[in-house]
Order: C-alpha cells, then sequence, then structure tokens
C-alpha cells in the first residue's frame, strides 16, 4: 500500500515527535489534539527543535521548513482521518480513551488505512474490534525521544493481517528506524520488560538503602554502558508515564508485582513527574538541566 499522508492522534511529547519524525520522511502530517493548546504549544516546541537542528549542522534550513510545512494541526479527529492512509495513536494510556478513539478513527478514515497504536503496554487487540477493521490495527510503538532512538516494535495481535504488518514495517524503515516484529501480545513488549528489569531492581537497591539513586545511575552508565541511569531515564520519559504503564500493566495481569514501587507511587501523587516539573527523581531548572 503505498503512503502519502498519516494521522498522529495526540500532541503530547511522543505524538509531536512522531508527527515531525513522519514530515521529515516526506509525507504529509496532521497532528489531532482535543486541546487546543496542546496543538500550539507542539507546533512551538516542533518549530524550536527545528531551529535548533539546523544551527547545530544537524539539517539544513531548507529541509527543515520543507518538513514543517508538511505539517498541519487539527482539533478534529473527523477531519484529521478523513483522507488518510495510516494512523499512529500516541494518547494517554488509559484503556477506555483508546478505545473510544479507535471506534472513531474506524468510522473516520478511509477503508484502506491501517490503524496503529503507539501503546508501549496495551496489545492493539483490546482496541481492534472497535474499528470494524481488527486485521488494519496494529501496535507500532516508538521510544523517546522519537526523534532520536531508532527502534520501533510492531505488534500483531491474533487477527492482524500480514499486509498490514509488511505496511507498517516498511513505513518503520523509510523514517529510518529499525523496527522490531513480535508476534505475540505480551505486557511491556519486549525492549520495555528489559528495561523494567532494571528499572525494578534499582527501585529495590534504593529503596532498601544500598545505594543512592545518582550511584545507582552511575553504575548503569560506567559499568553496563548505558547512556542514562534508570532514573535518569524515568525523568526523562516522565514519572507519570512510568506511573500508568505500571498501573496499566498490573489491570492486564493482575499481579501485585506489577504495581507500581511505593517510591514511584509517591512522587506520581506528589505532582513530581520529572523533567515537565522539573522535580522527579532529580531537580531540574527551566530548560531541563539538572541541578541536583
Amino acid at each position: 500500500m503505498q503512503i502519502n499522508k498519516i494521522l498522529v492522534v495526540g500532541a503530547g511529547a511522543m505524538g509531536s515527535q512522531i508527527g515531525m519524525v513522519c514530515a521529515l520522511a516526506g509525507y504529509q502530517v496532521t497532528i489531532q489534539d482535543v486541546a487546543a493548546d496542546m496543538l500550539a504549544a507542539a507546533r512551538s516546541q516542533l518549530t524550536d527543535r527545528m531551529d535548533s537542528s539546523v544551527v547545530k549542522g544537524r539539517r539544513s534550513r531548507q529541509d527543515a521548513e520543507a518538513a514543517l510545512a508538511r505539517l498541519t494541526f487539527t482539533t478534529s479527529l473527523e477531519a484529521g482521518a478523513a483522507d488518510v492512509d495510516f494512523v499512529i495513536e500516541a494518547a494517554t494510556e488509559k484503556l477506555e480513551v483508546k478505545r473510544s478513539i479507535f471506534a472513531a478513527l474506524g468510522r473516520a478514515a478511509p477503508e484502506h488505512a491501517i490503524l496503529a497504536t503507539n501503546s508501549s503496554t496495551l496489545g492493539s487487540s483490546k482496541v481492534a474490534e472497535e474499528t470494524g477493521r481488527p486485521q488494519q490495527v496494529c501496535n507500532m510503538h516508538f521510544f523517546n525521544p522519537a526523534l532520536v532512538m531508532k527502534c520501533v516494535e510492531v505488534v500483531r495481535h491474533g487477527k492482524t493481517s500480514p499486509d498490514t504488518v509488511d505496511t507498517t514495517m516498511k513505513l518503520a524503515r523509510s523514517l529510518g528506524k529499525s523496527p522490531v516484529l513480535i508476534d505475540r501480545e505480551i505486557p511491556g513488549f519486549v525492549a520495555n520488560r528489559l528495561m523494567g528489569a532494571i528499572r525494578d531492581e534499582a527501585l529495590r537497591l534504593y529503596a532498601d538503602g544500598i545505594a543512592s539513586v545518582s550511584d545507582i545511575d552511575t553504575a548503569a552508565k560506567t559499568a553496563l554502558g548505558h547512556p542514562m541511569g534508570p532514573f535518569e531515564l524515568m525523568d526523562l520519559v516522565g514519572l507519570d508515564v512510568s506511573y500508568l504503564i505500571r498501573q496499566a500493566t498490573f489491570e492486564e495481569t493482575q499481579d501485585p508485582a506489577d504495581l507500581p514501587h511505593p517510591a514511584l507511587k509517591e512522587l506520581y501523587e506528589q505532582g513530581n513527574y520529572g523533567r515537565k516539573t522539573a522535580h522527579g527523581w532529580y531537580r531540574y531548572d527551566q530548560s531541563g538541566t539538572r541541578i541536583q
């Protein structure tokens, strides 16, 4: 299937960057969000990112402006989906929200359009039947920051067609990504399960008083070669995201071991989400630079 136009649902950090990745690859992209202020913030942040990229010599001014020109923004899901070939949903990790979105997409998107979810925990089988076209539904999971990270997990469910998988894998490659095909749904998929094991052990070591947050991060970087420690990574992704992922995993498995760690829960309930709120495991200034 020829893909020309892509709709990204959700203008948060992930959605906006996914949209920019697609625009940089030459696709016409619409970013949709119910909140006009989120769309305005996304437009401003993406423009700033492209300006910074030009200043640093990573891309030409002409390429940056051309990519930005391929982006449009709308609060209307129906208008955004009307003539697209591929949809990537990047809304909040709440099943009821996603089901509502996919039901609307099933009605509004052209019959040929593939409908993918960027969810990192919820398998697409949970929303596929809402669309009336379950064979054209899968997970296309990007990693944060989507403009930088190469991995994309493509996850099929029991009714996903081979054509849908093939098209989604080809799209990921055309974006400059390295897609990983996951043949069976499992909470957390592959990469997050690997990272989750490290994160959970880091939380245990911290809670048991074995080592400090900063020393655990240092060990991960200097002994294991990780570019960021587990606590730094949680702050970057957002502690709210980490909390909701754990909560969604528990709702899927009903295993108490999958509940958010008490230390993570405490920060989440305090509204300390990491870099985005200037306070998480570490403290940050307004530019996002760590100060403590």
